[in-house]
């Protein structure tokens, strides 16, 4: 998959979605429900500020920061990423790994909502029931050629402040966890567990010099 293209399809996150399916989820938040209000949230922020519709990374990144990564499941995405090294890594190790793909995932989002034009998603109808803890919400992006999948895996946290998270995202048919399990996997065999945190780092350092 062209790189460009992935990353621009990352930011429909933040575009408006047309179609919300209704079903009665009790007094929880229905997960269609759920990426629509994520979506319209952002797309509205960034059009009411004038330097994020310039391409202002900065403010983009804390837009990011504070509006869609609080519904991201970093440690159960990063772990999947990681895959069987996860386990074998310290616990200073595994915060390490979260905390540099966190900043990794932040800036990809911030680079692709700069370029977010008039991109619309619809979300289709959603077949789960109000019992499921894990499902997929199943969206379309429209604008600007032919409609492009883009789904997303949810699960449902228990206890104080539950609600729906993103643990995966689905892009033209490709998952994102899996494109990163398999370059992360490269990296583990080559150089270890410390070499996959010294890789992430440096390409973070490098992606923040180019805001």
């Amino acid at each position: 998959m062209n790189r460009q293209i992935f990353i621009r399809l990352l930011a429909m996150l933040g575009a408006a979605a047309l179609l919300c399916a209704g079903n009665a989820w009790a007094d929880d938040e229905a997960p269609d429900a759920f990426i629509k209000r994520v979506s319209v949230d952002v797309l509205d922020t960034i059009k009411a500020d004038k330097a994020m519709r310039s391409g202002d990374i900065p403010r983009i990144v804390t837009l990011v920061d504070t509006r869609i990564m609080p519904h991201v499941d970093f440690q159960r995405m990063t772990a999947s990423a990681v895959g069987p090294g996860w386990r074998q890594a310290s616990p200073e190790q595994q915060k390490r790994l979260q905390d540099e793909f966190k900043i990794l995932l932040v800036r990809t989002y911030a680079g692709a909502l700069s370029q977010v034009s008039d991109q619309v998603v619809v979300i289709k109808p959603l077949r789960a029931s109000p019992e499921d803890k894990e499902l997929v919400v199943k969206t379309e992006v429209r604008g600007g050629g032919d409609p492009i999948q883009l789904d997303y895996r949810l699960e449902k946290t228990p206890g104080q402040g539950s609600g729906w998270r993103i643990y995966n995202l689905n892009v033209l048919g490709v998952w994102l966890v899996e494109t990163y399990k398999s370059q992360f996997a490269q990296e583990i065999n080559a150089k270890g567990i410390d070499g996959l945190i010294e890789s992430l780092a440096a390409r973070n350092k490098t992606n923040s010099k180019k805001v």
